[in-house]
Order: structure tokens, then C-alpha cells, then sequence
């Protein structure tokens, strides 16, 4: 075995707390960069303990850890991937591509499309991993800043590879 050990798991209530940590620090610290004040309380308010708690409940929400450490999180809902986060100081790590890895993997196996709505610091991710744009949407948010976001596609491969001489 490796130095480092990751590990994805189901969240439960017990996790509640950790979940909202990694969101909102994640929001705090690095939406700011790319987004207006008013546009960062709206997705403060939209990832909410409340919100994250009832997601906990039906089963939705799976953690990340490195070495026993919670470093991530995301939420499955049927094929759409919703509250994909990484605490910014693993982020460029790789943690958000293993949370996608998963993510995708999950969903393929019940779905032939991964539906996600892009924030722009994780948009580059997703167009790297061959998502594409189906959709640009505007969200009035708070103090008056617009959300502009884009609504993304990524059609699972079904390619069985056989193996053998």
C-alpha cells in the first residue's frame, strides 16, 4: 500500500457538520475570485446545512478522505452531480478528478449521460474531462450580481473491452 490512503464513502448524519466546512470554506475562500459578493452569499445560502442535511438523509452525499482526513465531498442526485467540492488547500491534487472518477463510474452505471451545472473555477475540469455545454443560464442572486452558469453534458462510454489472447 501507498503513503497516502483515499477513501470515498456514503456521508451520514455524523457527517453533517464536515460536509458544511468543506462547502463553505470552499465557497468563502475561492469563489470570491471568480465571482461577485452577491453571487457567493447566493451559493452560500443554496448549499446550506439545511439543504446538505436532507441530501444526507435520502443517501446523496459521499465524502472524500486522505489519510482519515475529510478533504471533499459531492452529491449524486439520479445522473446529475450537485455540490462538488475540494478544500482548497488539496485542490490541484487530483482529489476533484477522484470525486468525478466516482461520480461518473456511479452514474454510468444507471444512466448514459452525467448531467452537471458548471461553476467557472471547476469548468475547465469538467471540459478537460470531455463535458460539453448544452446550456448557459442566468440566476438573479444577491445585491443585485447575476449567476451566469453553464448547464454541461458528458455521454458515459458503453465500451465493454474483452480481454484475453
Amino acid at each position: 500500500m501507498g503513503e497516502n490512503e483515499s477513501m470515498i464513502y456514503k456521508a451520514g448524519k455524523e457527517n453533517l457538520e464536515m460536509v458544511t466546512k468543506i462547502t463553505r470554506k470552499t465557497i468563502t475562500e475561492i469563489y470570491p475570485k471568480y465571482y461577485a459578493n452577491g453571487v457567493v452569499e447566493f451559493f452560500l445560502k443554496h448549499h446550506c446545512e439545511k439543504n446538505i442535511n436532507q441530501d444526507i438523509e435520502n443517501g446523496l452525499v459521499w465524502l472524500l478522505k486522505e489519510n482519515e482526513i475529510p478533504i471533499g465531498t459531492v452529491t449524486l442526485k439520479n445522473n446529475v452531480i450537485n455540490r462538488l467540492f475540494v478544500l482548497p488547500e488539496y485542490q490541484g491534487k487530483g482529489y476533484g478528478s477522484q470525486l468525478m472518477d466516482f461520480a461518473e463510474e456511479k452514474i454510468g452505471r444507471e444512466y448514459d449521460r452525467v448531467h452537471i451545472d458548471s461553476s467557472l473555477p471547476a469548468k475547465e475540469m469538467y471540459l478537460k474531462r470531455g463535458y460539453k455545454e448544452t446550456n448557459t443560464c442566468h440566476i438573479k442572486a444577491e445585491k443585485g450580481a447575476i449567476l451566469v452558469y453553464d448547464e454541461m453534458i458528458y455521454v458515459c462510454t458503453t465500451e465493454v473491452q474483452v480481454k484475453g489472447d
